[in-house]
């Protein structure tokens, strides 16, 4: 198992700038909530099931198998 950034540099830059802008809060989340602090509850969940592979919610991290 290994998490990494999606490949598009464009997504990541983008992200990332969200982030900045939100104070670690998923920039495409409504809500400031503690459990959509990157690396988000839902991600940090899929990242714990070993039959996930896929994005997060905002395509910043990749979980491969």
């Amino acid at each position: 198992m290994a998490v990494r950034l999606n490949e598009d540099e464009s997504v990541v830059k983008t992200i990332k700038e969200g982030l900045a802008k939100n104070d670690g809060y998923c920039p495409c989340r409504l809500q400031q909530k503690p459990e959509y602090k990157c690396i988000c509850e839902e991600f940090r969940q899929q990242i714990a099931d070993p039959d996930f592979e896929g994005y997060c919610h905002c395509r910043l991290y990749y979980k491969e198998k």
